[in-house]
């Protein structure tokens, strides 16, 4: 409940106030299931609402939409309402804008593996130092080949690109090995099977979006749904870590205001610190260090404040202790430590009282006016004048439709062209390329088998053309011997026959001439 520049969250043996210009010192919730840490959280959320700032808020259970409608009045709330001695109490809504990551009931809410970075998606992903390392060297290659990483296909044709072209990158970005790929990929497939192929996409998330309020002046209170998210914890303890560093990036220094612009609340807040490595742990303390003086304040919900690591607890000054439960040693530890963080009250002993707290209960110690933590009271928390419970259906639906215009903003995802289109098409380019070089070898040896194959024949019918040709010379040679021997041998036969008949008429005329000759004698 808003008291001028102070939220009124409890009353113990007095009043305990939440100053607007200490709240953005950061704050704590804790307390064992049940204690009754959602009531507080809207009690402190609707008290920012109503002086202007606007805040973030994740529904675990579905209760927390209630703030979008007027609490119901009924004897035990008129009952505490005297108790505390409240003047000038009225039951009212809080304005509010429903957001979902896994396509439920509200304003889709997407952000780009770009945005992401490769240190958060690193831890998403549960990878190696080595395989993150793997991953750092894609994201490099993408940023210098100035190829858009929106969603998870088009990361998936980045690590595939970065594996076949391992040997070409190696000197400038140093060794990508097929089994780190490959360990990249399946972790991938785990974070598609949770809605990473939901969450991560166009158009992203503007942050300003949240920094909203309504016509009144009020601000609004941004719920997420995670009723379902709660069961992808990874995805949704990356989320809330990805967008408090986008806060502290894009956020401009401000320093010490009179209230914070906007606050933060981490429900669930032992989910974003297991296993967390030390290189996210050491940014995340310095950004919740520091996103204070740019009018930030974070306020984490957890079980118990052993959930949260001792650097980041050391920043959370304003703290509402509710009830724990302690029968292991290592409970009674946490206890204990809880109690030595409380500036003392020497009317009771801390750690005993926060075993016996009851439901709507707590200790509680904001910041005064000087930024000292205030001693430690025993208080009852305030009840909410929004609903305590899950909205009707119908104060659910005016909201829905309240934020139609920011709707249509998210509502149609976009696939606008990145890494996975720019690659497809260059191995597509590159695959017509190839199959273009093949058809031309082919040709190129069809063309050249041709060749030699006329050649060859033609070299054949020059082979039997002269072989043709020296036949019929041989056979016209042979030809002309025959004739040659057959004019020779006629003409020895004529030579003969002269000779003969030269013979004869010669010796006939030797004996003419002898007769001749003998005749004359013998007259």
């Amino acid at each position: 409940m808003l008291l001028e520049d102070k939220i009124w969250v409890a009353q113990g043996q007095n009043p305990c106030y939440l100053l607007l210009n200490q709240a953005n010192r950061h704050g704590l919730i804790a307390g064992a299931s049940g204690t009754g840490k959602t009531v507080t959280l809207k009690v402190i959320a609707e008290g920012f609402s109503q002086a202007g700032v606007p805040v973030f808020m994740a529904d675990v259970k579905g209760d927390v939409r209630g703030m979008c409608q007027a609490g119901a009045d009924n004897e035990k709330m008129q009952a505490r309402i005297q108790k505390f001695g409240i003047q000038g109490w009225s039951y009212e809504g809080a304005p509010c804008r429903f957001w979902t990551m896994l396509e439920g009931d509200g304003i889709p809410v997407r952000v780009t593996v770009s945005d992401m970075g490769p240190t958060l998606l690193a831890r998403l992903l549960e990878l190696t130092d080595v395989q993150q390392g793997v991953l750092d060297i894609v994201f490099r290659v993408a940023d210098d080949q100035g190829l858009l990483l929106i969603d998870l296909k088009d990361l998936r044709a980045m690590l595939n690109y970065v594996a076949e072209h391992s040997k070409e990158i190696e000197t400038t970005y140093g060794r990508v090995s097929s089994q780190s790929v490959g360990a990249i990929l399946r972790s991938l497939i785990s974070v598609e099977d949770q809605g990473g192929s939901i969450f991560f996409g166009e158009p992203n998330l503007d942050l300003q979006d949240w920094f909203a309020c309504d016509e009144n002046g009020r601000g609004y209170v941004n719920i997420l749904d995670a009723a379902k998210l709660i069961n992808s914890p990874t995805i949704y303890s990356m989320f809330l870590l990805w967008m408090l560093s986008s806060l502290f990036e894009t956020l401009p220094e401000v320093g010490d205001l009179d209230k914070p612009k906007f606050v933060f609340f981490f429900d669930e807040a032992h989910l974003l610190f297991n296993g967390m490595p030390g290189e996210l742990l050491d940014k995340i303390v310095q950004v919740v260090k520091l996103i204070r003086s740019k009018g930030v304040g974070v306020y984490f919900i957890t079980q118990s404040p052993s959930d949260i690591p001792d650097a980041v607890l050391a920043q959370l000054s304003n703290r509402v202790q509710h009830g724990l439960r302690a029968y292991t040693p290592a409970e009674q530890k946490a206890v204990r430590a809880a109690a030595q963080s409380f500036r003392e009250n020497p009317a009771f002993k801390t750690e005993d009282v926060i075993l016996e707290l009851g439901t709507g209960e707590a200790l509680v110690s904001f910041l005064d006016e000087s930024g000292r933590p205030s001693i430690v009271e025993n208080a009852k928390v305030l009840p909410p004048q929004c609903l305590m419970a899950a909205p009707d259906s119908r104060y659910a639906n005016l909201v829905i439709v309240d934020q139609m215009d920011l709707s249509s903003k998210y509502a149609t995802a976009t696939d606008a062209e990145s890494a996975f289109e720019v690659l497809a098409a260059k191995a597509q380019a590159e695959e017509q390329a190839a199959a273009e070089a093949k058809a031309a070898k082919e040709q190129a040896e069809a063309e050249a088998k041709a060749a030699k194959e006329r050649a060859a024949a033609e070299a054949k019918a020059a082979k039997e053309q002269a072989a043709a040709e020296a036949k019929v010379a041989k056979e016209a040679e042979r030809k002309a011997a025959a004739e040659e021997r057959a004019r020779q041998k006629r003409a020895d036969q004529l030579n003969k026959t002269v000779n003969s008949v030269v013979g004869q008429v010669g010796r006939e005329v030797g004996r003419q001439l002898i007769r001749g000759l003998f005749g004359s004698l013998k007259r």
